[in-house]
């Protein structure tokens, strides 16, 4: 028996209030008619007893307290999946907007998911090529991580996320089942513009799903993307069998859309004003990504958020580093010298990445290279320290030396074009190359088999200003 509850007890900015319903249930969604005769649609955020509290999609303008007809759905939240999503761009919510018409779906799931079983996952191995130097040699991204960029205001993670995407590859074997899955959250339009030009000019739009929620867009949506963007994502890898790569950015933008939702609701804040469950609420989407027993596809994750005043203490930063395995970080001042990507590269790490590098998934060299590149780099930090307080001229010749690799590490192998699409190889090669300009006395983290073959002895083969990015360009 279908119900129409006419009339509505209370509206709270985009939440209305009904009483005397019978048989809600948490998460259903609603169809709310209006006097006009246009609908709106809703989901129930809150029950008590037969009073309950829905939040609407669009808005609560123009809602009548007397003449408003709500409708119960009696089912969550569902996404509309087939393989013809690949390609489209849609809303938040999971709306097409692309004027490509409606998805003829081959089934709907449920935008929340389902937990994965613990014992039915499968540890990630191999890896996925970025092509940035950094991120492919010290902190390398693996099938099944959740690997998040920790950002800055006004910096450029969005050109990052877009040469990822861009760029992003596995093995040549697997290439046809490999595909984006790409959220916005919060973005100007201008923003959103740059996105989907970008990925259309650069062939890449065909294999990337895209789920767009712009600044002006109800916040309401901005917390169901990335849930719609995962539910996008487990399909086409648990049912398609295809290796997924989800970039959604910027998470920053998902928590402050939650902590205004928690307000409107009126429940007690915790640290700096956010909800006392957003650590349980973000590792209810980041534990969306990984590996499991019959399916030869993989969910991975690259969650983009931009630290309020730089701050990595800052609550979202803070949690996401608990629950995630490992992180990139981005500096200001890499960025303030013209580095690009700015990766800074002692506080990122990926915790997953020795399990699938070295013999069989990279290189043999791949783990002592860098082992080595993360302990001379810190050194650099040492001598630059020391230098700031007796000056670079009172240094040892060592300490010079590990002054002038640092200058050619940040130029030649942080630094990389916007369009640079290194190989694997052509980073490792790099990275030797660079280790070579140090006394070979120095390189204590690497056995000799391997310096033997690997460290450049000739000094004069190490000609950095002859060294062209462009060279390192894949065809």
């Amino acid at each position: 028996m279908i119900i129409d509850y006419v009339g509505v007890k209370e509206i709270n900015g985009s939440l209305i209030v009904l009483d005397n319903v019978d048989d809600a249930s948490y998460e259903e969604m609603v169809d709310i008619r209006l006097e006009n005769g246009t609908y709106r649609h809703g989901r129930i955020v809150q029950i008590e007893g037969k009073k309950i509290v829905v939040q609407v999609f669009e808005g609560t303008k123009s809602i009548s307290l007397d003449n408003t007809r709500t409708r119960l759905k009696a089912r969550p939240m569902e996404l509309a999946l087939s393989p013809e999503i690949m390609g489209r761009v849609f809303s938040g919510a999971g709306v097409p907007i692309d004027g490509l018409g409606e998805v003829y779906p081959l089934k709907k799931a449920n935008i929340n998911g389902t937990p994965m079983n613990p014992v039915s996952r499968i540890y990630p191995r191999n890896y996925i090529n970025t092509g940035i130097s950094t991120i492919d040699t010290l902190m390398t991204l693996i099938r099944g991580q959740k690997l998040p960029i920790f950002s800055g205001s006004g910096m450029k993670h969005n050109e990052l996320a877009v040469q990822i995407v861009r760029q992003a590859k596995i093995s040549d074997d697997e290439e046809n089942h490999f595909c984006v899955v790409f959220a916005a959250m919060g973005v100007k339009n201008d923003v959103a513009d740059y996105f989907r030009r970008s990925f259309d000019q650069s062939g890449v739009l065909s294999r990337v799903v895209m789920f767009l929620n712009l600044a002006n867009d109800p916040i309401i949506e901005r917390t169901l993307t990335p849930r719609c963007a995962l539910t996008a994502a487990e399909y086409l890898a648990f049912e398609c069998n295809m290796h997924v790569l989800v970039i959604m950015t910027d998470m920053t933008s998902y928590a402050e859309a939650l902590r205004e939702f928690s307000s409107s609701k009126g429940e007690i804040p915790g640290r700096k004003g956010f909800p006392g469950y957003l650590y349980s609420d973000l590792a209810s989407l980041y534990e969306r990504a990984g590996m499991v027993k019959g399916s030869k596809g993989s969910v991975t994750q690259i969650p983009i958020l931009t630290m309020p005043n730089d701050d990595i203490t800052h609550p979202v930063p803070d949690l996401t580093g608990y629950i995630t395995e490992g992180q990139i970080v981005l500096d200001r001042a890499l960025e303030g010298a013209g580095l690009y990507p700015p990766v800074s590269v002692l506080p990122s790490l990926s915790r997953l990445m020795k399990d699938g590098i070295g013999e069989g998934y990279t290189r043999a060299d791949h783990q002592a290279l860098a082992n080595q590149l993360f302990a001379s780099y810190a050194r650099v930090q040492d001598a630059r320290s020391l230098a700031s307080v007796i000056g670079e001229e009172e240094l040892s010749p060592v300490d010079k030396q590990y002054m002038q690799f640092g200058k050619l590490f940040e130029q030649h192998f942080v630094n990389q074009g916007y369009t640079e699409n290194r190989t694997i190889e052509q980073s490792l090669d790099l990275g030797w190359k660079l280790l070579s300009t140090l006394p070979r006395t120095e390189l204590d983290r690497v056995d000799d088999t391997l310096l033997d073959k690997f460290y450049i002895s000739d000094k004069e083969l190490l000609n950095f200003d002859s060294f062209d990015g462009e060279e390192q360009n894949e065809d």
